[in-house]
Parts: C-alpha cells; sequence; structure tokens
C-alpha cells in the first residue's frame, strides 16, 4: 500500500476507463467472501464509488465502497473483488436512511475511515 492511496480514484488494478461497462448489479467479494450486489455506482472523476446492497449478510444495509478499495474488476464474470475483509466493511461507517452518498460529511467520515487500511 502507499501513502498516495487516493480513496475516490479507481487503482490501476482495476481496470476501468471511460469505456467500461457499468457495474450495477455484479457481486462483490472481500477477500474473504461474497458481500453483496452493486446497488449504484459512480465513475465520477474523483468521486468514484459504489454503493453496495449487502442484503441479509448484515441486516439489509447498503454500504459506501470508495473506488480506492476496488483491486480489480471483472467484466466477464460480473465481479467486483475488494482488498478488504468482510468484518473491515461490517464495521465501516453506516449510511444512514436519508443519508445520500454524495454527502460531502459522509464521504470524508467513509474516506478516512478506509485510508487507515492503506497508508502507513
Amino acid at each position: 500500500m502507499s501513502t498516495n492511496w487516493d480513496a475516490w480514484t479507481y487503482r490501476q488494478s482495476a481496470g476501468r476507463t471511460a469505456q467500461s461497462a457499468d457495474i450495477v448489479g455484479y457481486e462483490v467479494h472481500a477477500t474473504d467472501g461474497h458481500i453483496g450486489k452493486v446497488d449504484e455506482a459512480s465513475d465520477d472523476v474523483g468521486r468514484s464509488q459504489i454503493v453496495v446492497d449487502t442484503g441479509p449478510w448484515i441486516f439489509g444495509r447498503k454500504v459506501l465502497l470508495p473506488a480506492g478499495t476496488i483491486d480489480r474488476v471483472d467484466d466477464t464474470e460480473e465481479r467486483v473483488y475488494v482488498d478488504l475483509t468482510k468484518d473491515q466493511i461490517k464495521n465501516s461507517p453506516e449510511l444512514n436512511e436519508g443519508t445520500s452518498w454524495d454527502d460531502a460529511g459522509y464521504r470524508d467520515e467513509v474516506g478516512g475511515y478506509y485510508s487507515g487500511f492503506y497508508t502507513y
């Protein structure tokens, strides 16, 4: 990992470009298993992220994953792979009902939480 980790930009390993397929509906996998499906995705420059519907895994909760947490996207298998564990994702700041995923305060909280796993 690097001190230059950017929460809101896809890593090169993710293989995302402006011409990439839409990833809404793709399965999302942590390092230790499946966590849900992509419910929403944004590829806005400097604001890229996915919202994952975790279903019954964490009681129907949705979680926001910044693009910087995505290790790779497999368009053939329609899967997104993140390099975090289920517990790391489960313990992330909750996307509360009525809070928009593009709320600046919430995004700062989420970015701060995940940056702890990527910087020294």
